[in-house]
């Protein structure tokens, strides 16, 4: 028999829910402002207009699938340049590397997207169903006709937000005035109504239900950044050398008649009424704290009340924490080698994107040698070989001088396009489009290299004189 003693418990621990108060003050004031700008950008940026010019989607900021276009105001990106979207990538990577070096996760207290929604979810549960206690006391009443009342008020409050959510973001794939009639008159595309109808769902659960359990157990941000930060990030903390010991107001007043250390803390549990995650902040940091920064205002609210110094918890350092308990002042260090090496590379790598795009070329060409047969042997001894060309324009109508270099005395022929009476082999491309050609490039007995040489096709804007070339190689007989 074994002596092992085996402890049942539950494998899950069931959640407890989060009933978060509201709180004013200055990081609240801020989290208000940054939703108002970040919702009021998402939801009104499709209507924003931007001239092009003619035959071109005048909306600022439109994914064009059809066309396979990107339009953000003045940048037209093709998938071609997919690059640029992996260069967003890293440098929204090193944003956030940035952030969390110098104020641990404000991206996830202030900017995050579950945050945003959740703060405007739980302000519509506030103005329908009441503050912290009235929405406890009705959760303990149970189903009484108010209750039933106010809580379909707002989960169709909060449908409504989800589903215009969803409707916001189909409108950054088509024109948003003419999808919004099309929607309305259900002639939209089923495309449409389904991305609508997911993304509706999953704001509703994720705002609505999930809150604090998509940043807890979800997301996988909290652990990444545990492991990114360092002694001198600022975090939302509890100076547990001022607020210890903590007791209640009544209690601290007969300590200090009697000659006792008393700290600053008078156990209100303020700091965890308002966390909307539910965390006690004076345990330390901790996963589920999001740094958003509502338990310093609620802090600060009471300190006030008492007539306390404010800051009993604040953004700090552990280190400023061990310098006040040995009298010395603190220090902080924003700017040190992590911060700068996080913004020269931003710096870098966004200036070179930047000049990147300022300086891109608004033609292209791209061709493939035809695999077989890789030459044909003329009858008078000429060889002959034949490519895939694709020449891209990015701008205006254009049309374009076809030339081939490193092959001396090679002819150009095009299927389908006659030469020109200057000898001059032109093709026209259309407006914002591309166009496949078959591409001949012939030589005359006399002229056939010994082996096999490294040729360049080009072609050149009439107009502007740009030039687009590729390389590639014309294949004889010979090795």
């Amino acid at each position: 028999m074994s002596n092992e003693t085996f402890i049942e418990g539950p494998l899950y621990a069931a959640r407890p829910k989060v009933y978060p108060q509201a709180v004013h003050g200055k990081f609240r004031r801020i989290k208000w402002t940054i939703l108002c700008i970040t919702l009021g950008v998402y939801y009104l940026l499709p209507f924003v207009r931007w001239d092009r010019g003619p035959g071109l989607p005048n909306q600022a900021v439109l994914v064009d699938f059809p066309h396979r276009r990107f339009y953000f105001f003045f940048v037209e990106l093709w998938p071609q340049e997919v690059y640029y979207f992996t260069g967003l990538l890293i440098l929204a990577s090193l944003a956030l590397f940035l952030m969390n070096a110098v104020a641990g996760r404000i991206w996830c207290g202030y900017m995050c997207p579950q945050t945003v929604w959740t703060d405007l979810f739980y302000a519509v549960e506030r103005w329908v169903e009441g503050d912290r206690r009235e929405r406890m006391l009705s959760d303990k009443r149970g189903w009484t006709f108010t209750h039933i009342r106010r809580v379909a008020l707002k989960h169709f409050l909060w449908i409504m937000i989800a589903w215009w959510t969803g409707g916001a973001w189909v409108l950054y794939f088509a024109d948003a005035p003419t999808l919004v009639k099309e929607l309305a008159t259900f002639q939209a595309p089923f495309i449409a109504y389904l991305w609508i109808g997911i993304l509706t769902a999953t704001t509703y659960v994720f705002a609505g239900h999930a809150r604090e359990q998509v940043c807890i157990y979800m997301c996988p941000w909290p652990r990444i950044q545990a492991a990114l930060t360092d002694e001198w990030a600022l975090n939302v903390t509890y100076r547990r050398d001022r607020g210890e010991p903590r007791m209640s107001v009544k209690k601290a007043e007969q300590a200090r008649t009697h000659g006792e250390s008393v700290g600053d803390c008078v156990d209100c549990h303020q700091c965890i009424n308002v966390c909307p995650t539910g965390v006690d902040i004076r345990n330390g940091i901790q996963l589920g704290c999001i740094q958003c920064g509502l338990c310093i205002d609620a802090c600060d609210t009471i300190m006030k009340q008492i007539d306390r110094p404010t800051g009993l918890i604040s953004y700090d350092t552990d280190i400023n924490m061990q310098r006040r308990s040995e009298g010395k002042a603190p220090i902080y260090r924003p700017i040190r080698a992590r911060t700068i090496l996080y913004a020269a590379l931003i710096v870098a790598v966004g200036g070179f994107m930047l000049y990147s795009l300022l300086t891109r070329s608004q033609i292209s060409i791209n061709a493939l040698h035809e695999r077989n047969p890789l030459f044909v042997q003329l009858a008078d001894g000429g060889i002959r070989n034949d490519y895939t060309v694709r020449l891209l324009n990015k701008g205006a109508e254009k049309s374009f001088t076809l030339d081939v270099s490193g092959l001396p005395g090679a002819q150009l022929s095009v299927a389908g396009v006659s030469r020109k009476p200057d000898g001059k082999m032109i093709v026209d491309v259309g407006l914002d489009q591309t166009r496949e050609i078959r591409l001949s490039v012939q030589v005359a007995p006399s002229a056939v290299p010994a082996k096999t040489v490294n040729i360049e096709i080009s072609a050149t804007d009439n107009a502007t004189g740009e030039k687009a070339s590729v390389r590639d190689n014309f294949v004889t007989a010979g090795k």
